[in-house]
């Protein structure tokens, strides 16, 4: 009877095992990302919450987010980065996983606005000159033609 008693006790503390080891998991530590940008400078904000100048890094909790960079007279880019978490057992450490890191934005230049036409600024044509015949004979330096020979 009595080593029926201990193998039950036995059975009981290694099933209780099982769960044991979901109480010794922890949740995953926050997993720090480098933000990156071509041109440097640019302002990096992730949809998380947390935003820097690059080249930067910024801790977030290991969930998908997007990284949106920005730079004046470039156009923005967001970039998406998954975070994938393997959890660990009661003998092993979990591990996570980003993709990317870094996280590297390559900023286009902004293209400039269109103007609108405006009417040309050339300046207005001369007037065409009169004729010779109907110049006025004060401005010749010529005598006037006399009638006939």
């Amino acid at each position: 009877m009595r080593h029926l008693v201990v193998i039950a006790l036995a059975g009981l503390s290694l099933g209780g095992c099982a769960s044991m080891s979901d109480a010794f998991k922890s949740t995953p530590p926050d997993v720090t990302v480098q933000l990156d940008s071509v041109p440097p400078g640019a302002d990096a904000v992730a949809s998380t919450g947390q935003s820097c100048k690059t080249p930067c890094s910024v801790k977030v909790s290991p969930a998908d987010f997007n990284v949106t960079f920005t730079m004046d007279k470039f156009q923005p880019v967001t970039i998406p980065v998954q975070v994938v978490v393997t959890p660990g057992s009661f003998m092993s450490e979990g591990t996570t996983t980003v993709t990317p890191n870094p996280v590297t934005a390559e900023l286009q230049p902004a293209k400039p606005a269109r103007r609108a036409r405006h009417a040309s600024k050339r300046k207005p044509k001369p007037a065409a000159a009169a004729p010779a015949s109907e110049a006025p004979a004060a401005a010749s330096p010529f005598p006037a033609p006399s009638g006939t020979r």
